[in-house]
């Protein structure tokens, strides 16, 4: 299993609606709108970085409003 954050800047005044609509996609464990240079912060999994690139491109880069996506695998050291 891979687990990602994904931090996404948005159109102005849409972060709201972007996290509720990212919410609800298979695979997103978590979407919060957040202030800061994001707006908003998604916690993923996948069974690999193959089905995890893919549900980002996919479909969370799909969602309305999103201007820039930044994927961040988490690693265990």
């Amino acid at each position: 299993m891979v687990q990602a954050y994904i931090l996404i800047q948005t159109e102005v005044g849409k972060a709201a609606n972007v996290a509720r609509e990212i919410s609800v996609i298979s695979g997103v464990t978590q979407a919060e709108d957040v202030t800061g240079p994001y707006d908003v912060i998604v916690r993923a999994e996948a069974n690999n970085v193959d089905e995890l690139g893919k549900l980002v491109v996919a479909q969370i880069q799909g969602v309305e409003g999103i201007t820039r996506t930044l994927t961040c695998p988490i690693v265990h050291i």
